[in-house]
């Protein structure tokens, strides 16, 4: 399980462990929280006051302090699984969805005619369509793009980097993501 840790402005900063936000909330930066308790940690009993400490963690936490970057000057990484999530594991090109292991990374310009490996210049293919489509553009292979590519958001990066998303969390970040996203399809 992931806690969602933001920024006390509310951006997304990292998917973190639950031992990582209860060193969070043990050095006091949780400025605040949302979502639901996912944990509580027992430790040690107060030498004066025989208390024992609880650490309560949330889905998600704001901290304190500034990034010292800015979340949305970053380019989300770009992998199989985050690429075929994006595309609802549906062929730009037949248009069937598949299951991940009948998927491919397709390069709408191939490498054989310069292309290149970003976001914009990728779909998700079945393994037919992509042999079919083989080192040809679309239009030299007479098969039009069905979808067209795009850079996921900051907040659609968010969601498509992990698999185990709590419903407050998703609720969260699909809050933020834009009109034009194919993850609200």
């Amino acid at each position: 399980m992931k806690v969602l840790k933001l920024s006390a402005q509310g951006l997304p900063q990292s998917w973190i462990s639950l031992e990582q936000a209860v060193i969070h909330y043990a050095a006091e930066e949780v400025r605040w929280e949302s979502g639901g308790e996912v944990a509580v940690f027992h430790g040690g009993h107060n030498a004066v006051t025989g208390e024992q400490s609880i650490i309560t963690v949330n889905s998600i936490i704001g901290t304190k302090g500034v990034p010292n970057i800015n979340p949305f000057n970053l380019r989300p990484g770009l992998t199989n699984g985050k690429l075929f999530a994006r595309d609802r594991n549906v062929c730009a090109y037949c248009g069937a969805n598949h299951v991940e292991e009948e998927l491919t990374r397709e390069h709408i310009i191939p490498f054989a005619q310069n292309g290149v490996d970003t976001w914009m210049n990728v779909v998700t293919a079945c393994r037919p369509c992509n042999h079919r489509k083989s080192s040809r553009t679309p239009e030299q292979a007479n098969m039009p793009l069905l979808y067209a590519p795009y850079v996921p958001s900051l907040w659609e990066d968010f969601i498509l980097r992990n698999r185990r998303i709590l419903a407050d969390q998703m609720e969260f970040l699909m809050a933020h993501v834009p009109k034009s996203s194919r993850l609200l399809v």
